[in-house]
Order: C-alpha cells, then structure tokens, then sequence
C-alpha cells in the first residue's frame, strides 16, 4: 500500500491524466466516469452538474473511489479512495473554467448549476507505485 507522499502518486496527482470517479447506484451497483481533477494538497476536487446521478449517489452515499493512470506510463496507476468530505457551491462555474483550462480544453462554464467535490482520500492502492 502506497501513501499519498509517495513520489509515482504524487506525480499521478500532479498529471493531467482523466481520472475515473466511482460512486454508489441506489441499488449498490457502482457507477464510474471518468472526470476532470485537481489535487490541492489535500483533496482531490471535481466539478459536477446537480443534475446528474453521480451527484445524487454521492449526496446518499459519499464513499467513493478515484482511479487515475500515470499519464507517463498508463500500465502504472493509483486508486484513491474515500469519501466526498465537502460539496461546495460554484454558481458562476469557475471551478469548471479552471479545470478546463488546466486540460486545456476551449469549453467554458456552459451555465448549468455545478458544485465542487472534494474528496478526502482515506487510501491508497495501485500497480507499480
């Protein structure tokens, strides 16, 4: 088991590489997509619409798990897992305008309701780390 001051998930965590957030069905049956992140030192964060079943799956249930490839060599990975420790509001979308400039992307806030999730990881597993 690695932690999270180990030098490969420091380097997945600083990459640009999509990260796979899994979360919880009503059904216990798990749901995954791969996302947008920022690792800020202490949390992995999402944007998300409050529209979408990830977002209601988390709000039931904020256990989830982040798998995200070494964007370097994509036979190395990391799974965080945890739980969703914070939703925050982002009414004018600059969390999504700062992820989407981070991977590049000519998208901007589209004007859905969107809020920030912060993941608190509780720990860490993966191959070759």
């Amino acid at each position: 088991m690695a932690g999270l001051n180990n030098q490969t998930v420091q380097q997945i965590l600083q990459g640009k590489s999509f990260a796979h957030l899994a979360t919880i069905g009503v059904n216990g049956d798990p749901q995954t997509s791969p996302m947008w992140f920022l690792w800020d030192g202490e949390h992995i964060k999402f944007t998300h619409t409050t529209s979408r079943t990830k977002y209601e799956n988390i709000k039931r249930d904020p256990r989830v798990s982040v798998s995200i490839t070494d964007e370097r060599d994509p036979y190395i990975y990391a799974e965080f897992r945890g739980v969703v420790e914070r939703i925050e509001e982002d009414p004018e979308g600059a969390f999504y305008d700062t992820l989407a400039k981070r991977y590049g992307s000519k998208s901007r806030y589209p004007g859905d309701e969107r809020v920030i999730l912060h993941v608190k990881v509780e720990h860490v597993v993966g191959q070759s780390l």
